[in-house]
């Protein structure tokens, strides 16, 4: 998940534990380190029509460095039962983003066993928030371990290291890996097929994982799952980030019927369809022009812009034909005094000032947090008898976090792909996102490999839905049969492309 400092006291309060508030009792000051031992739980859900038995584990492996302890990263496994070959049987690594956010998202959202419950659309229900199997768990066709990266959820440094050594885009990427390597080894899962799926910053993550097992460990992945997913430092720009953002705009005007009415009554796939072309068409050459945009042109352009955006020509003149995505929040709903969601632009929110030009906090994730932060901790204790008085932080503190191997995680993901001709990727992601905005993910992917040699092992899945599209009930029974197919596509025996080799190519030795 993407997250605002801001919202992280809020999050405080969401999950404070229950159970020693109800007893009356003053929390205790929480131990310096998770307990030592897991806890091994066994369970059944029926899971895509069938009874699926499973063990669940919730424990911490230590990051150790030159032989001295150096974290304890927390993690919950889930391994179907009855199952004694494991060849055959992929294991998924999941993770959210943040970065500074553990992995109750996924795991509680989407494809862990148990899930929390939202309406039929995916908007919250009363508090407290309930629990229920999860019917399109990916369960039933992988095993699954999700991990909290150290500062979140209970992952901890050890007593007397530096709290924020892990924290930068290389150091977060070698100490997950690290814990794959080790929980790898321990559980003898390097002959199964490996999966790592991550959400937003999560999708940073995983792809520069895909080539840091790769290059570090030998292991060698069948499948990157990147949902909502991040730019992977690929610059695209001003003028081209203008463009990007646009589709994700026509989305939300169609949902807030914005647009005129042949707009509104055509299919919103078709829809964004036209604004895509116009986004890297007319639109983006325009931008490029600068003060040398002809007169005539300019006024075609603000016209298309405000047909597919729900603004009006003059307030898109007035912002030179650059509406950010932000400002876009706040403008499209104006006159009823609403904004629209940054992670999921379907929610609407109410600021204190309607006049301003910046939202006071994201509906959206305030719409998730309590239900999310209250439910990872009854469930982890109650069910999974995980127990400890640590606190669980949903959103840790990875301040200051280290950028400088930000733009290399793309480049990570193409050559690990380059020599790995059976690794594939799947991109999931929602039309409502406008954080992690689904034309952007496109963009960024035909830009990893311009020339198009690996433009047939990637698969796009997108969802009117926002950037945690699971949370809608008819979006995850799609990502779920989604999942499965790339699972199957991943394991096809013939590697989408083989490199050629001199040899092959008949040169002579």
């Amino acid at each position: 998940m993407i997250g605002r400092t801001s919202l992280r006291a809020f999050a405080l309060v969401a999950i404070l534990p229950g159970v020693l508030l109800a007893q009356g009792r003053p929390a205790a000051d929480p131990p310096a380190v998770p307990p030592a031992e897991p806890s091994v739980t066994h369970h059944t859900a029926r899971i895509g029509g069938q009874a699926v038995s499973y063990t669940a584990t919730a424990g911490t492996l230590p990051i150790v460095e030159d032989g001295d302890t150096m974290a304890f990263m927390f993690y919950v496994a889930y391994i179907r039962d009855g199952i004694e070959d494991k060849s055959d049987r992929p294991i998924f690594f999941s993770f959210n983003g943040g970065p500074g956010t553990a992995s109750l998202w996924m795991h509680m959202g989407y494809t862990g066993p148990r899930r929390v419950v939202y309406d039929e659309e995916g908007f919250p229900l009363r508090p407290p928030a309930r629990i229920e199997d999860n019917p399109y768990s990916i369960l039933d066709v992988a095993d699954i371990v999700y991990i909290d990266p150290i500062a979140t959820g209970f992952s901890r440094m050890a007593p007397g290291k530096d709290e924020h050594k892990y924290h930068g885009v290389m150091e977060d990427i070698a100490s997950v890996g690290e814990f794959i390597r080790l929980y790898t080894t321990q559980h003898d899962r390097w002959g199964s097929p490996k999966f790592v799926i991550g959400e937003s910053y999560g999708t940073t993550r995983a792809s520069g994982l895909a080539g840091y097992l790769q290059s570090e460990y030998q292991m060698y992945l069948n499948g990157v799952i990147l949902v909502s997913m991040t730019e992977l430092g690929v610059d695209r720009g001003d003028d081209v980030s203008y463009a990007t953002a646009l589709p994700h705009m026509t989305a939300t005007a169609w949902y807030h019927h914005q647009l005129p009415a042949d707009l509104q009554a055509r299919p919103l796939e078709e829809v964004l369809a036209e604004s895509e072309a116009f986004a890297l068409g007319d639109y983006l050459l325009a931008l490029a022009k600068g003060h040398d945009l002809p007169e005539t042109e300019k006024a075609e352009v603000i016209r298309q812009l405000a047909r597919l955006t729900g603004l009006s020509p003059e307030y898109i003149e007035s912002a030179n034909l650059r509406v950010s995505v932000g400002r876009f929040r706040k403008e499209l709903l104006r006159d009823q005094r609403l904004t629209v969601g940054r992670l999921d632009s379907r929610y609407t929110g109410v600021d204190q000032d309607a006049a301003g030009e910046s939202y006071d906090h994201d509906p959206a994730m305030v719409s998730w947090n309590g239900p999310f932060g209250a439910a990872v901790n009854q469930y982890l204790r109650e069910e999974l008898g995980y127990d400890t008085d640590l606190q669980y932080n949903v959103w840790g503190d990875v301040r200051p976090w280290n950028r400088e191997a930000r733009t290399t995680v793309g480049e990570m993901l193409r050559s690990a792909m380059t020599e790995n001709p059976y690794l594939k990727v799947l991109i999931q992601g929602g039309y409502y996102d406008g954080a992690t905005t689904y034309f952007d993910a496109k963009y960024t992917i035909a830009h990893l490999q311009p020339g198009g040699e690996l433009r047939d092992r990637f698969r796009f899945a997108f969802y009117p839905s926002g950037h945690m599209m699971y949370l809608r009930k008819e979006d995850l029974a799609r990502a779920k049969q989604d999942l499965v197919a790339f699972v199957r596509w991943a394991l096809e025996a013939t590697p989408q492309a083989r490199p050629v080799t001199t040899a092959a190519a008949g040169a002579q030795p």
